[in-house]
């Protein structure tokens, strides 16, 4: 099947949107990742911050690249069982090996997990709209488990919520200082991840991944569509979307992101409205794609979602020096964390742009692809990725 252009620029779009949200992770305990309060009320600057960057980027990327790898599931459905099997099979080692030895907020075990599980689920399911409409369910059973979660939650926060100093004093140390303690605690933090996939981000994502192969079946991700309906439907998803959600950012920071509401049941406006809005994003490509085609940038951004796993990685080596091996961790406001990100999304963007001049796909994409032929079955092409 050809490439198709506007998928890998949406990709790309999507890679370097997530690093919005891990460079909190990288840079700043745990518990900042979604409280912008875990060391007290923060000042307007932070909050404003926070607020943009969770009504434009928090859960967008990561459900549009979701979406983006069901329809990937689909468009490979033709490779046959073996291939599929081990290609996700490879890219949970993958994860694991990620999670473990680099970074404890990796993306790639679950992806690799949930999609052995879905893509047969995506085989099977006859109608497009049959598998839409349990994509959406399944969405929706994973949000609501928030509500329920909630309800069964202390009133009085965890350590995950609001530190303690001997809390964030002891993650600052085995971040920055490596070694055994911290491939414990990330193997710890990894078993609990593994749990909580079943309780509710498991059905997220096995239902964003239906939906987006039920997006590649109909056309709709392949461009099948006319302009004016991808430019309608994007104003109207986004629109949506924000009117789901603004309330919600609201009330958290009117609340002082209180624990039990901030936590939980303020965070389900947001992932009711994230797949809207990805897809609102996605249109938006579509809907303008004669004009982004001709765009210098387009063509870097298209080669970061070409790449786009051996970009997801080199994120993590870029920010896991900065922050824990030259010591960085923890030194950092939100907003100075945020205008970060353009200098890693530099490296990204110029990394492709001289890679693919010389090969046609990523290094670890290529590493990928030749571990998966070792049980896979037969390549269409053999050798290095070469020239072009």
């Amino acid at each position: 099947m050809p490439r198709i252009h506007t998928l890998d620029f949406i990709r790309g779009l999507a890679i370097l949107g997530i690093l919005l949200l891990n460079i909190i992770a990288f840079g700043l305990p745990r518990a900042a990742y979604l409280n912008p309060a875990w060391h007290g009320l923060p000042p307007d600057y932070d909050a404003w911050c926070w607020a943009l960057v969770d009504l434009f980027a928090q859960e967008k990327f990561l459900a549009l690249f979701a979406l983006l790898f069901g329809a990937g599931l689909q468009m490979l459905l033709p490779r046959g069982k073996r291939w599929l099997q081990a290609r996700l099979s490879w890219l949970v080692l993958l994860g694991f090996l990620h999670s473990t030895l680099l970074w404890d907020g990796d993306i790639l075990f679950d992806y690799g997990l949930i999609g052995l599980v879905v893509w047969r689920m995506i085989r099977d399911v006859s109608s497009s709209r049959q598998l839409f409409n349990t994509g959406v369910m399944l969405y929706l059973i994973g949000s609501c488990a928030l509500v329920v979660l909630g309800l069964g939650a202390s009133s009085h926060p965890n350590s995950g919520w609001l530190p303690g100093f001997a809390d964030v004093q002891y993650e600052t140390f085995w971040k920055t200082q490596g070694g055994w303690p911290a491939i414990l605690n990330r193997l710890d933090l990894f078993s609990s991840g593994l749990m909580a996939l079943p309780v509710q981000y498991g059905w997220q994502l096995a239902g964003l991944m239906m939906v987006g192969s039920a997006l590649m079946r109909s056309g709709w991700l392949k461009g099948s569509y006319s302009l004016a309906h991808y430019r309608r439907t994007a104003a109207i998803l986004i629109s949506l979307a924000w009117l789901i959600e603004l309330p919600a950012i609201a009330l958290q920071w009117a609340s002082g992101w209180e624990f039990r509401w901030s936590g939980f049941f303020l965070q389900v406006p947001r992932e009711i409205s994230a797949p809207l809005q990805a897809a609102g994003y996605a249109a938006l490509c579509f809907g303008y794609w004669p004009t982004l085609s001709r765009l210098r940038i387009t063509r870097a951004v298209s080669g970061v979602g070409r790449m786009a796993l051996t970009n997801y990685l080199l994120q993590t080596l870029i920010c896991t020096t900065l922050f824990n091996r030259l010591g960085w961790f923890n030194q950092w406001d939100r907003w100075q964390l945020v205008a970060m990100v353009p200098a890693v999304w530099l490296v990204n963007l110029s990394f492709s742009l001289f890679w693919l001049r010389h090969f046609r796909q990523g290094p670890v994409e290529w590493l990928w692809r030749r571990l998966t032929l070792l049980n896979g079955g037969k390549p269409l092409t053999t050798g290095f990725p070469g020239k072009g």
